[in-house]
């Protein structure tokens, strides 16, 4: 029996090493118990004992595993569960025999993989939405605070995403697992702290809520899960029950009516036209132009990009910068004559962030990609390739079956390069 303790709760390579060295001395799953650094005894099965190192690995020593599993494993180990290493443990030793077990999601180490990386997910974005800073202290001297109550350990993961989008302020989250600082050059972490240890809100933020306690009712559609971490918080539930009170009842949020879609248009001229005077999403402010698709309506092989370049946005015309060239000379080296070919991306604005005269490509958001699905479908439709050729997670989202489904399906389909690595 070996007993693994890891330093942190979030040590994903001090996990990714001990299993990798536990998997080749085929170690059963039963005979590990992981444990974190700190852990109160209690939370350890009586008689286990740090476990003696395992014999040396040879240089070579080695196996692969599908390139999902490491981000699947690197965001579920953020979920707040003790069996979560067991379980990508019992996950990793599978993989070795079945290299396409994360296909199967009905099984139930992946589906419960899975739920944990979903689980994540969501608490960061949370995280995201709920953030609220308050200003301490004036003008040079000021510093900016939040708090938050995360599910998961998710705020060394999350982190990054702060200094971005608040470079020039310096800031602190803090929470009860781990504090996040950001001095405007370098993010750095400090144990958590309990809510009473919270800077007091400011005189602004005192304003706000005694005008907003006194004139404006709270929106019932808050759930519970995001009350905690609003800087409001201390004043909800009491304006939830007297808005019950005046309507007699407790609240029900009611839905709003279902969003209505426009029918994709089921001619390739029709939808060239539909494309060029999209508004579904804000892509098209921005950019140039739309650069619709090209290729016979009859062709064999669709090729599906992420999204045009900037080369692409001026022309006009996909596929003819950098990436275009490129593609020209796989084509050429694959026999296939590109003018067999029909070429589009599966978003059809360039996304883009200005850098003095550059426009650096970004890329695109869910429902970017959403949006353009209906004129995907009816491409698939007009075209019927036999085989589809897809690169990067937007063109994968937007040729997906469940987002083609009113579409004729492909006769083959192909995701390329083959993505595996070094475990």
């Amino acid at each position: 029996m070996y007993l693994i303790t890891l330093d942190s709760e979030t040590d994903f390579d001090g996990w990714r090493k001990t299993a990798r060295a536990l998997a080749l001395h085929h170690v059963a799953p039963a005979d590990v118990t992981w444990s974190v650094q700190g852990q109160a005894k209690d939370d350890v099965p009586p008689g286990l004992c740090e476990a003696p190192g395992l014999p040396p690995i040879e240089t070579d020593s080695t196996f692969n595993v599908p390139a999902n599993f490491i981000e699947l494993a690197r965001i579920a180990i953020l979920y707040r569960d003790s069996e979560r290493f067991a379980l990508l443990y019992r996950l990793l030793l599978r993989l070795r025999s079945d290299h396409d077990l994360l296909d199967i999601r009905t099984d139930p180490d992946v589906a419960l993989a899975t739920a944990m990386a979903g689980s994540v997910h969501r608490d960061v974005q949370r995280m995201r939405d709920v953030i609220r800073f308050r200003e301490i202290g004036r003008e040079h001297k000021a510093h900016y605070a939040a708090w938050f109550v995360p599910e998961h350990h998710i705020v060394e993961f999350a982190a990054p995403f702060f200094s971005r989008r608040y470079a020039d302020m310096p800031w602190s989250i803090l929470t009860p697992d781990v504090c996040a600082h950001w001095d405007g050059h370098a993010i750095s972490f400090t144990p958590g702290i309990s809510q009473t240890e919270m800077p007091a809100p400011n005189r602004l933020e005192e304003t706000w809520r005694r005008h907003f306690r006194s004139d404006q009712p709270i929106a019932p559609e808050v759930p519970k899960k995001r009350r905690r971490n609003l800087s409001e918080a201390s004043i909800l539930e009491p304006l939830l029950s007297d808005a019950e009170r005046w309507i007699g009842g407790r609240i029900n949020p009611s839905p709003g009516p279902p969003m209505q879609r426009k029918p994709a248009a089921d001619d390739l001229e029709a939808l060239r036209e539909e494309a060029a005077h999209c508004r579904a999403c804000p892509l098209y402010k921005d950019a140039t132009q739309t650069v619709f698709g090209e290729g016979p309506k009859d062709a064999t092989i669709m090729l599906v990009g992420e999204q045009p370049g900037d080369k692409e946005d001026l022309a006009g015309h996909p596929f003819v910068g950098p990436a275009g060239q490129m593609l020209n000379r796989a084509l050429e080296e694959a026999g296939v004559d590109r003018k067999k070919v029909y070429v589009t991306n599966a978003v059809k604005h360039f996304k883009f962030v200005p850098r003095g005269k550059i426009r650096l490509h970004q890329k695109p958001a869910t429902p970017e990609i959403r949006a353009c699905r209906q004129g995907m479908s009816g491409k698939f439709r007009q075209s019927s390739p036999t085989s589809s050729w897809r690169w990067a997670p937007p063109p994968r989202k937007a040729c997906s079956a469940r987002s083609l489904r009113s579409a004729r399906p492909a006769a083959g389909s192909s995701t390329f390069p083959t993505d595996s690595r070094l475990w």
